[in-house]
């Protein structure tokens, strides 16, 4: 049985890993200028970071790794670990993707952390310069997969603060088979209409804070997939986007759940949805359990409480019932506006109806005008002031 963290304890064991990483006073610190890196904006200095990592990572003592002011170019790369001691990334300039789009476009991350146990980034700014990427898929070309800005892999004891993201061809970030990561103060911006710009994606990931975070895309916010655990997210200002996502779950078979999550005091602008927990209609032994939504603001959402079993965003869809068991699921004093007069909707498998779904102190209006909520195969109870009304 996987072992369940009180959400309290993961948000203090994150604290003590942030100061602990902070404070440890590195013994070593060079600059990426060094190792022949130019911020000039138009050298390639991707050798030269890849020398700098190199000689971080096999440093016998704690070290601080510096990206001056400036402007790097720097092709995809890959920070692989272990390394002996803990690194520091420090970046007051700008890193920056080449400007032929198709060098990042071929590969599926452009700055990817793999296997590394203590890491901190902290500033800077990464700008993938999305924007002919995204043209081309616009114009239906053949625009190969497009890159991620920023990935880590099997990582432990990570923090990552202040850092800004922007224009990133498709996620700006992606967590995967880590432990123990927190990220704060991120700024991660996209325009509303590039595709499948999220913000962040995490998969298989336990003991996870996103915290003060801003982040404007044009997907999800923040995606959490299978194998997501112990993961407090708070203060978080989400959209344009399509919201806060749990899943899309049930994309096979035998796929690991979600489950021990938290996400408090959102607010969610003009946003797709609000908070979403979605799946494919197809058998699967996944699950969603033990979910609090609590202290949300929406400002004109078209969706703003939404289970969808149903997902399919194109037209090829199972047609089937979901097998993903939905249960424990809380919703805590959410207010404001839908864009939409159905503010509140629950559509859950036939076969496996969605469980414990409580709604508390919930205001939201179409408009100036009355919402309304809508369930099928839910089950759950409400109290306090419930408006719209409860469909249980």
């Amino acid at each position: 049985m996987v072992k369940l963290f009180p959400l309290h304890i993961i948000a203090k064991l994150c604290i003590i890993t942030f100061l602990l990483l902070v404070l440890a006073k590195p013994n070593a610190a060079k600059s990426v200028v060094n190792f022949g890196a130019r911020p000039d904006g138009r050298t390639d200095s991707t050798q030269a970071f890849q020398k700098a990592w190199a000689w971080a990572c096999r440093s016998v003592k704690p070290v601080t790794l510096h990206v001056p002011r400036g402007r790097f170019v720097v092709r995809p790369m890959y920070f692989s670990g272990p390394c002996r001691k803990q690194v520091t990334l420090r970046i007051k300039g700008t890193i920056i993707g080449p400007s032929d789009y198709r060098v990042l476009a071929r590969s599926n991350v452009w700055l990817q952390f793999y296997n590394i146990n203590g890491l901190i980034i902290n500033g800077g700014t990464l700008d993938a310069r999305g924007h002919s990427f995204w043209a081309c898929r616009r114009g239906y070309g053949y625009c190969y997969n497009g890159a991620q800005s920023i990935s880590f892999v099997s990582c432990k004891n990570v923090v990552v603060s202040g850092l800004k993201s922007i224009n990133s061809q498709k996620s700006h970030m992606s967590v995967k088979g880590c432990n123990n990561v927190a990220l704060n103060y991120l700024t991660l911006r996209a325009p509303s209409g590039s595709p499948n710009t999220d913000g962040i994606n995490v998969q298989h990931t336990d003991r996870l804070t996103i915290y003060g975070s801003i982040i404007k895309t044009g997907d999800d916010c923040i995606a959490l997939g299978p194998g997501t655990q112990n993961t407090v997210i708070n203060k978080i200002a989400c959209g344009p986007g399509h919201g806060i996502s749990i899943g899309s779950m049930g994309n096979s078979l035998r796929e690991d759940g979600v489950q021990n999550v938290v996400v408090s005091n959102v607010g969610f602008w003009k946003t797709t949805n609000g908070v979403r927990i979605k799946s494919w209609a197809r058998p699967s032994n996944s699950f969603v359990r033990g979910i609090t939504f609590r202290n949300l603001v929406m400002y004109n959402v078209f969706n703003p409480i939404l289970i969808d079993q149903k997902y399919c965003p194109s037209n090829k869809c199972p047609h089937q019932n979901s097998g993903v068991k939905i249960s424990n699921v809380k919703y805590i004093n959410v207010k404001g506006t839908s864009k939409t007069k159905e503010a509140i909707r629950f559509t859950c498998s036939p076969s496996n109806p969605c469980k414990g779904i409580k709604l508390e102190d919930i205001k939201l209006s179409f408009g100036s005008k009355a919402a309304i909520s809508s369930c099928s195969y839910a089950h759950g109870s409400s109290r306090g002031k419930v408006s719209p009304r409860s469909c249980f």
